[in-house]
């Protein structure tokens, strides 16, 4: 079937190019509306205790969206900056759409700092605002505090952060995607030997994501898309265009070499027989992988794993249509591989080479590199997990740089309490009962009683020390909800948010490996017949996630290196780099493993049955293979570098993350410890239920 699909795309290689066409001036047309259409994105399932609680109050006693500033570099009681900032709290007051200003000049409200050089206002709009309308009145507010007439004004809040966050994402996309681009056209010219050559994987990577991106917009229509899920889609599906270009289009070069007379219907047959057998492979892993992901039902990561459904299948289609139709009309531009010497004879490439030097050395290799990989995976044993608010931002935004004036000022006033609801009114006894027990938890004579709420409910806050979503808060919210009432009590607020989420992953996260694990083992089976081949490469896929987040917890928790990839470490990783990055490196790292291994399977196929034909299909199939896996290795890593570069830590995670995958995945996962191991066992790679014979 797939050789006739490559004969086909070759025989009518300009009516699947134009088809392309529409498809990429559609989705340059229309696709860039979907930055317009996206939206902040829970990353909490509506059926959560914390979410719950929270809705809850908001029906009962719905608050606004609030604006937080920081005055500061003069003393506050200098009469000039008083009477200024005064007539600026009055002309907040009457902007429509805000119900409260809080502050130390005309509302009395003492949060002065210590050292009297700065102070805090708090604006609040009034509850019902739509997005748009929200974001309008705390542009007004924001342009009245800048007004004051003080050495600095900083003016954040969650509003005006979040709207920060998806102007960065978009930027840091552009960027990423930019110079990505500008350097894969030069490194893949040169790799390839000219810039026709080096032009076809960019040319299918600029058409997925193009289409990609009308795809999200599409998906934009029927449910939340955040600004975080379009970049990190766009970087995958860009990652797996590239590489599934370069597979095709080697694959093609090497059968022309072998076969000088065939005509180019015949060559692309071949080519997408073997070449495209292993993108189809790999895709339906990737999809596998995403689907893990959605098995977590978390809005986010929902959404997340549909956009990149729709990446990875548009990126296989990619390079079973467009690639071949490429090849057709520009194959004679297309030079020999420069490391042929011959239809037979290669020069050995880093792979090669590193897989001669394993299997001269198996046991010695497969220990050492298990060890290095084991080793780098201790950090791990220390990761917190956290969600990403304004510190996330790049170091110099407003809306961060408030956020941490308030925090290291203004925490006792500001910090976000934990919420308890109590379904029974303040006088009624369960709740008289339940409000002495809280007292006994927390030590404090006086609890923060909200007023104007309906009878039969009652609504306390609590402000344990520390951060919001800090240990004491969260060690607050466990006990809490291990209260036994005699009527319900919900926990609401961060540090109850954050345990929620780490519950509900921690719940899902066998269904999501299971997901993975069952389709991938199967996927890979159905590739080479061996029941052992996938248990091997499931074991050095959780190798290299778990060093690979080992050395995001040394560089993102701890700093190291920080100063040299231009970010302030906030001390947590994001709670969805871990989940991200557990399907994205499964999927590409079975990228380079179906690659890898459908041509050692050719070569086992031709060679017989014991342990001297095991090392030499291994040997020969990475050497035919080698060179395509470093170049995609290399191109892939420029991508993922590319998103490093950007100033939004959550992405800078994605993208270095990544990086460090590739990294260790090409070279000592499957340059050193695939070969090892394979070595290791010999003809047992090749085991099946009802295989006979195991030689050697």
């Amino acid at each position: 079937m797939l050789a006739s699909l490559g004969r086909w795309t070759a025989n009518h290689r300009m009516l699947v190019l134009a088809g392309w066409v529409v498809i990429a001036l559609a989705g340059a047309v229309f696709g860039g509306s979907v930055y317009d259409r996206t939206q902040s994105v829970d990353s909490l399932r509506p059926d959560v205790e914390s979410a719950v609680a929270q809705a809850r109050i908001d029906r009962l006693a719905p608050e606004g969206e609030r604006v937080v500033a920081v005055i500061s570099g003069r003393d506050f009681n200098a009469t000039a900056l008083v009477g200024d900032a005064s007539r600026v709290m009055f002309e907040i007051r009457a902007i429509p759409g805000v119900a409260t200003v809080t502050d130390a000049y005309t509302a009395g409200s003492g949060q002065v700092s210590s050292d009297n050089q700065s102070s805090l206002v708090t604006v609040e709009l009034k509850p019902g605002l739509s997005d748009d309308e929200a974001l309008a009145v705390a542009d007004r507010v924001a342009a009245a505090l800048h007004r004051i007439d003080a050495p600095r004004v900083l003016v954040g809040g969650e509003v005006l952060a979040e709207r920060t966050f998806g102007e960065q994402a978009v930027k840091d996309a552009a960027i990423g995607e930019t110079v990505a681009l500008v350097v894969l056209c030069v490194v893949l010219a040169v790799i390839l030997g000219g810039l026709i050559a080096g032009s076809l994987p960019l040319v299918t990577a600029l058409a997925a994501v193009a289409a990609t991106l009308l795809a999200l917009n599409g998906l934009a229509a029927a449910m939340p898309v955040s600004e975080y899920a379009v970049n990190v889609v766009t970087l995958l599906g860009l990652g797996l265009a590239v590489d599934y270009s370069l597979l095709v289009l080697t694959r093609f070069r090497e059968e022309r070499a072998a076969d000088r007379k065939a005509a180019v219907p015949d060559l692309l047959a071949r080519t997408v027989a073997t070449a495209g057998r292993a993108v189809l492979v790999s895709g339906l892993a990737v999809g596998a992988a995403l689907a893990g992901l959605f098995a977590f039902a978390e809005p986010l990561l929902a959404a997340m794993a549909l956009g990149g459904a729709l990446v990875v299948c548009l990126a296989t289609i990619a390079g079973l249509t467009l690639v071949p139709a490429l090849i057709a009309v520009a194959h004679a531009r297309i030079p020999a591989p420069r490391n042929t010497k011959s239809n037979t004879r290669r020069t050995s490439g880093m792979l090669a080479r590193l897989a001669a030097f394993a299997q001269r050395r198996p046991v010695l290799v497969a220990l050492g590199v298990t060890a290095g990989l084991v080793l780098l995976s201790l950090p791990l044993l220390q990761v917190t997990l956290a969600n990403s608010d304004a510190r996330s931002l790049p170091t110099g935004s407003e809306e961060r740089l408030a956020y941490e004036a308030v925090e290291r000022d203004f925490a006792k006033w500001t910090t976000q309490p934990v919420t308890v609801l109590i379904e029974a009114g303040k006088d009624e006894p369960p709740a008289r009962d339940v409000l002495a027990r809280v007292r006994e938890l927390t030590g404090e004579a006086e609890l923060d009683l909200r007023s104007d709420l309906p009878a039969g409910v009652t609504v306390v806050d609590l402000r344990p020390a520390g951060p919001a979503d800090g240990e004491p808060a969260q060690r607050l919210v466990r006990q809490l909800r291990a209260l036994d009432t005699t009527v319900p009590v919900l926990v609401a607020g961060p540090a109850a948010e954050l345990i929620d989420a780490r519950e509900s992953v921690a719940s899902r996260l066998p269904i999501a490996v299971a997901v993975i694990v069952v389709a991938t083992a199967i996927l890979l089976f159905a590739l080479t017949g061996s029941v052992v081949v996938p248990v091997k490469a499931l074991c050095m896929n959780v190798l290299t996630l778990l060093a690979t987040l080992g050395v995001l917890v040394a560089v993102f928790q701890w700093g190291w290196g920080s100063a040299l990839l231009g970010f302030e470490p906030w001390g947590a990783l994001d709670l969805t780099t871990p989940l991200l990055l557990f399907v994205f490196i499964f999927g590409l790292s079975m990228d380079y493993e179906v690659f890898l291994l459908a041509r050692i399977k050719e070569e086992w196929d031709r060679r017989g049955d014991d342990r001297a034909a095991n090392d030499q299909a291994v040997l020969a199939g990475i050497t035919a293979t080698g060179p395509v896996v470093t170049t995609a290795a290399l191109a892939i890593g420029i991508v993922f570098l590319g998103f490093a570069l950007g100033d939004l830590i959550a992405v800078k995670e994605i993208g270095v993350g990544m990086t460090v995958a590739v990294l260790l995945d090409v070279t000592v996962v499957r340059g050193l410890l695939l070969p090892s191991v394979m070595s290791l066992l010999g003809a047992a790679n090749w085991w099946r239920p009802g295989r006979r014979r195991v030689s050697g």
